[in-house]
């Protein structure tokens, strides 16, 4: 996966909105007004998730390729480097994780106004 190919998907989940609040280096992709994505775009390869505790650090000991956040809470946060090593896939679940977690976290009434008609 591309950074092209990262804000696409992260693009076509429900009420995403994408900005540069920290400059025009960093990539941020907010549901509800809170963050769950950002990507550095000198290099381009790598993007920060939020993650469950316990889950973080699971990842973190079965791939190299996923660390502590990078200037984050290394407890909720990990960046996850696209090298190639981990799967389109792989990516897509720990975004799409990442999404959910913080989708969770808004007030429902939020939640009911952004989630896709049933």
């Amino acid at each position: 996966m591309n950074i092209e190919e990262l804000r696409d998907y992260c693009l076509a989940l429900p009420a995403v909105e994408e900005g540069f609040p920290f400059g025009e280096d960093t990539l941020v992709f907010k549901v509800g007004g809170k963050i769950f994505l950002l990507a550095g775009l000198q290099d381009g390869h790598h993007f920060n998730a939020k993650c469950d505790p316990e889950l973080a650090i699971d990842l973190r000991e079965r791939y190299t390729e996923v660390k502590p956040g990078y200037h984050m809470n290394k407890a909720h946060w990990n960046t996850v480097y696209m090298n190639g090593t981990l799967t389109r896939k792989q990516l897509c679940e720990m975004i799409d994780h990442s999404y959910h977690l913080v989708f969770k976290s808004l007030p429902k009434k939020l939640q009911a106004e952004i989630s896709p008609a049933k």
